[in-house]
């Protein structure tokens, strides 16, 4: 793979240079503005060529006009800045998760995201809404209408984000948003957009099913009993297709044969795979995007009004997503001294069927691990809707499955009908977001003014769940008992409560020097408060979801509040030295209400530099050099209630007296003594702009270092708690990232620009606590564990590895098991590192064609390494669901490759495939979770667009400016990757579940749609 993906960039990239050379020549194109300004931390703009630190911008038509809209910016900045690793789970309104150079923090951590210099939320909700059923209700971002975005500027490392403090630890993204611009005669411009995306399922992406074997792990059929009629009976309660062959001749009573509304009712049916396997069961994904804007404005004094309907049905049946946003922007000049901004936004969206993740009541699970291939799953579809019509405690409310659990018992065995689990007990939420800033600016004297600025950061989300009468009974609400029905919500109130005062400045010291920069303070709250409440012991009444129809008495709601303070001051002064030489420093303070007082306080320093060389070289093909290195120190603090116990309620204890309420016991010492966590980054690089800035290119390398690690570490229960806050850990990264830019072909008509990034970051987990080598992070389903452990990069791998010889083969042994039957098995090595689930590099390259007024573009997505345990194959192998288990697997064997403990080198046949439990030969094969660990690499086709603009001589003499028509497309092709069967990027949520683990994801979609944007 890495020899692939480097030889195919280098091609590429070769011949683009050959061809820029050939062109130079030809190019009469003047630079009017080498680099512009840029919007850097607390809404600070900045001449990009002063900067001392690694940033990169990207413009609103290069985030959203090459792709489809995914509702969701993050997902949308994926392959286009160097550094920046975005992973877009498949989840229906799912996250992305963003990371700037690589995991500074053992918890990991996300990027701060900033609106025009305040701060938002970009949290990811991830909810276990009933036992151990999970959710990703997506990350905050996809609250941003991508309409009001101006362009998204990435402060990578350290000295970018150093002003930020205990918040600039995982790097910024700044979101500038669009002003009112009017037409040149003062009136209102308007602009209405208008799209539509149809997604399919890339079954590169989905499994395929051998078509030779059908339902069971024996390959003889199920014995109705008493057996006294001979007949053949499909094995309803084995949810695997081990089973016997199939044969069109053969007539079996399968689960239809029960079901009285079907066809097929009291019948045998030939033994054959299915007509529609799972892959039928899912639609296509529509999404239709309306937007209008409404905009006026003229110098000090400005009005924008946006307005986006966003609508999309899952691939899932029964799941849909109604998004409405709002969004207003005011400048306005009371005077020319007194200037005054002020934007709100408001996203009120309604989702309905998102897909559960991980192991358990995930149909996904069920389609990639345990299934029969004979089932037909639109039968399953006719099933459930003929029943449902006709609902009742006889038909098992209408919930008729495949998995029955005997032909008189007609409850599920482990597998509900998936159509009455989608139509029935699906989860459902409300969203509503608001974000509003204003400022107010004076100026005091021509070089100082002061700036006051409140903003406020709200969302309001319910969570219900349902569980329908008739369902498989599963553990549920705040007991975790198990009941065959219920009913449960959660309210979730977030705030983020901003004030600031910066008083900014410009002097000059002599001729040709100044200094500028900004004095200010903040004071942040953030307030949240959850509420968790659910039906006990089953409903009363079947359908009816309200906690008043529960069969017993509800518990006591869980709650979960808190109320957080930072104070900070901050001060910048930016030294210009006849345009040639910068020096910057800044210096920030801040003190947090969730560390121990009298030790909460604390000040984060940095310093940059650059130099113009391209002023003291006088070369014309060179249009502009630049050096520049930075040293910063940047943190982060403890979250709430880690500095004090407390205790959770666990219900009442009734008695004589009324009841007395039940604590559960503190399992996680707190720790009075906690101090903020630090990082400490160095950082180097150069920029040019060439050939009449037909070549452009950005390099970067630093060298941070993390410290005082704010992690819960497990310790002896004879402590009496499982585990300790403490400050502990220390984490390594360096890295190199390249920036691109090559115009190939220039000319009146035609031209061919070239957008490359790349980036490597390497990581390494130096220490933890005194004796300890390892944090355990998550576990997963089959036994691996994503870990911190010492000496290895974070994100280890940890489960059994295969044993090997001195010559690196692997080692059998030989087993007989209780049968009496003998065969050989791998031997394993357990608790070994088996991957690791960060990247070796990232990269993406983007070509855009233009011809007149068509434009052509593509963007190609690379990641290279990072590695995955898939829990899908660890089952679906062990099932026989894939075809690497059918044919010769099933029939004249395989030879386990390897040798015997003797070194000799093994012979002996063995039925089945290395995953699977063998019963079909007896052959059991020991789970070795190392070989179910993959290279999560991948190339794809990411974006693709063509697009064409109506010339201005068209629209001359009409009420139309502007018009534009697009063929866009998302996920168009995975060129490559080497996970079988499913995304190597669509894993499970955000934060820590988006690491190295595929377990029941949906497949990928491919995305193509039109749309128009007209101006008038």
């Amino acid at each position: 793979m890495k020899k692939l993906t480097t030889t195919v960039l280098a091609v590429v990239l070769t011949s683009s240079f050959g061809l820029a050379d050939a062109q130079v020549k030809k190019d009469s194109a003047k630079t009017t503005d080498i680099e512009g300004v840029v919007v850097t931390a607390l809404g600070i703009k900045r001449e990009k060529k002063s900067l001392g630190y690694a940033s990169q911008e990207i413009k609103s038509d290069a985030l959203s006009d090459g792709t489809t809209n995914t509702g969701n910016i993050a997902a949308q900045l994926s392959g286009k800045v160097a550094g920046l690793n975005v992973t877009t789970t498949s989840n229906f309104g799912g996250t992305s998760n963003l990371l700037i150079r690589g995991i500074k923090s053992l918890k990991g951590g996300n990027p701060l995201i900033v609106i025009d210099g305040s701060p938002v939320d970009n949290s990811s909700t991830y909810s276990s809404t009933y036992g151990s059923t999970y959710i990703d209700f997506g990350n905050a971002l996809q609250d941003i209408n991508q309409d009001d975005v101006e362009s998204v500027n990435v402060l990578k490392g350290a000295a970018a984000s150093a002003l930020y403090g205990e918040r600039g630890l995982n790097g910024v993204i700044v979101i500038t948003t669009k002003s009112g611009r009017g037409k040149k005669d003062n009136s209102w411009g308007i602009t209405w957009s208008s799209g539509v995306t149809v997604g399919s399922i890339d079954k590169k992406t989905f499994p395929k099913y051998q078509k030779e074997y059908g339902g069971g792990y024996m390959d003889s059929f199920y014995k109705y009993s008493p057996n006294v009629d001979g007949n053949n009976y499909a094995n309803f309660t084995e949810d695997a297709s081990f089973g016997p062959k199939f044969d069109a001749n053969l007539l079996v009573y399968q689960w239809d044969s029960f079901d009285t509304t079907s066809s097929n009712f009291g019948k045998a049916t030939p033994w054959v795979a299915a007509k529609n396997d799972p892959s039928k069961f899912f639609n296509s994904a529509i999404t239709y995007n309306n937007s209008i804007t409404l905009e006026k404005g003229t110098k000090g004094n400005s009005i924008l009004f946006n307005y986006e309907n966003f609508l999309s049905n899952g691939i899932m049946p029964n799941s849909d997503l109604k998004k409405n946003q709002f969004s207003l922007k005011v400048n306005y000049d009371f005077t020319d001294k007194l200037h005054s901004s002020f934007y709100t936004t408001l996203n009120i969206q309604n989702t309905k069927g998102r897909n559960t993740t991980q192991y358990n009541d995930n149909i996904m699970s069920s389609f990639r691990q345990w299934w029969q291939t004979n089932v037909d799953v639109l039968d399953l579809k006719r099933a459930y809707f003929n029943n449902a019509a006709i609902a009742s405690e006889a038909n098992n409310y209408g919930n008729v499955s495949w998995n029955i659990k005997s032909p008189t018992n007609f409850q599920p065995a482990y597998w509900n009908n998936p159509y009455f689990q989608l139509y029935e007990s699906y989860t459902s939420d409300k969203r509503y977001r608001s974000f509003s800033y204003g400022n107010i600016t004076y100026d005091v004297a021509e070089n100082i003014s002061i700036t006051g600025k409140i903003s406020y950061d709200r969302t309001n989300l319910l969570i219900e769940n349902r569980l329908a009468k008739g369902t498989l009974p599963t553990d549920f609400g705040s007991s975790t008992n198990t009941v065959d029905s219920g009913y449960a919500r959660q309210d979730i109130t977030k705030t983020e409560t901003n004030y600031d005062v910066l008083l900014n400045y410009k002097f000059d010291i002599a001729n040709d020097i100044n200094v500028s920069g900004v004095v200010g303070g903040s004071v942040r709250r953030n307030y949240y408060n959850s509420v968790y409440a659910s039906t006990e012991g089953g409903l009363v009444v079947p359908g009816l979801y309200s906690l008043s129809n529960s069969q017993k008495s509800v518990l006591a709601p869980k709650e979960d509040l808190y109320t957080t303070q930072t104070n900070s001051g901050y001060a910048t002064a930016s030294f210009d030295f006849y345009k040639l030489f910068y020096l910057d420093g800044t210096w920030r303070i801040d003190q947090s209400s969730t560390l121990p007082k009298g030790d909460n306080t604390y000040n984060y320093p940095s310093v940059t530099g650059s130099l113009i060389l391209s002023e003291l070289l006088n070369v014309n093909w060179m249009n502009f050099w630049k050096l520049r290195a930075n040293y910063a120190e940047v943190g982060g603090t403890a979250d709430p209630y880690q500095t004090a116990d407390y205790y959770n309620s666990a219900g009442i204890f009734s008695g004589d007296e009324g009841g007395v309420g039940i604590y559960s016991p503190i399992t996680t010492k707190a720790n009075e003594a906690l101090k903020p966590q630090r990082s400490k980054e160095f950082e180097v690089g150069t920029e040019a702009s060439l050939f009449n800035n037909r070549l452009t290119f950005d390099v970067a390398y630093y060298k941070t270092k993390t410290l005082d690690q704010i992690i819960s570490m497990s310790v002896s229960p004879g402590n009496g708690v499982t585990s300790k806050v403490i400050n502990a850990g220390r984490i390594d990264n360096s890295g190199l990232e390249v920036q691109l830019g090559l115009t190939p072909i220039k000319t009146r008509d035609f031209t061919w620009q070239m957008d490359a990034n790349w980036s490597k970051n390497r990581n390494k987990v130096v220490e933890l606590n005194e004796g300890s080598s390892n944090l355990l992070l998550r576990s997963f389903t089959g036994g691996v564990s994503l870990n911190a452990r010492v000496g290895q990069a974070w994100g280890a791998l940890v489960g059994s590895d295969f044993v090997y010889d001195a010559n690196g083969n692997k080692v059998l042994e030989t087993v007989t098991d209780e049968d009496g039957y003998t065969y050989v098995q791998y031997k394993a090595d357990p608790n070994k590192v088996i991957g690791n689930a960060t990247p070796d590099w990232i990269g993406g390259l983007r070509n855009t064609f233009s011809y007149k007024n068509f434009t052509l573009s593509f963007l190609i997505d690379v990641r290279q390494g990072g590695d995955i345990f898939s829990t899908d194959m660890y089952y679906g192998l062990d099932t026989g669901l894939y075809p690497e288990t059918a044919g010769a697997a099933r029939t004249t064997g395989w030879i386990a490759p390897g040798v015997l403990e003797n070194g000799t080198v093994n012979t002996q046949y063995a039925l089945g495939y290395p995953g699977m439990s063998g019963a079909a030969g007896g052959y059991e094969y020991m789970k070795v979770q190392k070989a179910y660990v993959y290279d999560g690499s991948y190339v794809k086709l990411r974006e693709a667009s063509i697009s064409y603009s109506l010339p201005k001589k068209v629209l001359n003499g009409t009420f139309l400016t502007d018009a534009k028509f697009a063929i866009v497309g998302r996920n168009l092709w995975i060129i490559h990757k080497n996970l079988p069967y499913a995304d190597p990027e669509s894993v499970v949520g955000g934060g820590l579940y988006s690491y190295g683990w595929s377990i029941g994801s949906l497949p990928t979609t491919r995305d193509i749609g039109v749309s128009i944007t007209v101006k008038f």
